[in-house]
């Protein structure tokens, strides 16, 4: 498939097939998202790959418990075969600024030095590249945040202190779904977002 038509198709897709996703196709999506670019090649991420109803269920039980999920809008979510929860760890940014090549820039002073934090945007990255190496692949994907479940997540995962959570995202294959209501927003027309020259 060609970058342009990935980009295109790429979805949020909310409900899941019971069908397996082949490990060999999941550790090369997770190969396609560590490849993804870094602020000083820094790699600082890590993912957590839950496979099958046992490992997910985990994941649900904390940040959707049995009691919500009669009331959950989108239960096929719920059915994906694979959760990757995807990590950064900030202290790898700045260590990596503290060293030689990049000391000067004073970004290695600690997280506080960042008036961008590039854990976020290139965790990011790695995480679009998970979503249209997941369109490539024929599957479906969601990417969906943890908010104020993270830290019970990090725990019941055994993540060491020190990581964040970028978000998780669901991979199997596509079922019928129902849009989000944010899918009928329009795209903005491209006159309107790109600027030559100067604003």
């Amino acid at each position: 498939m060609e970058l342009a038509d990935a980009v295109r198709r790429r979805r949020m897709v909310r409900a899941f097939a019971d069908e397996p996703v082949d490990p060999a196709v999941v550790e090369g999506l997770v190969d396609l998202a560590r490849r993804a670019p870094s602020a000083g090649n820094t790699q600082g991420w890590a993912f957590v790959v839950l496979t099958g109803p046992e490992e997910t269920a985990r994941y649900w039980d904390i940040t959707l418990p049995p009691e919500r999920r009669a009331s959950f809008r989108w239960p096929g979510l719920v059915a994906a075969p694979v959760l990757v929860v995807c990590l950064v760890r900030p202290d790898a940014w700045v260590a990596r600024y503290a060293e030689a090549d990049k000391a000067r820039t004073g970004l290695g002073e600690g997280v506080g030095a960042w008036p961008v934090p590039y854990w976020w945007v290139d965790g990011g990255m790695a995480v679009e590249h998970l979503l249209l190496g997941a369109v490539d692949a024929g599957l479906g994907a969601c990417f969906f945040g943890l908010f104020e479940h993270e830290a019970a997540v990090l725990a019941t995962l055994g993540v060491p202190d020190g990581w964040r959570a970028v978000g998780t995202v669901a991979l199997g294959h596509p079922a019928p779904d129902e849009p989000g209501r944010s899918a009928v927003r329009p795209r903005r027309p491209l006159d309107e977002v790109l600027h030559r020259g100067r604003w």
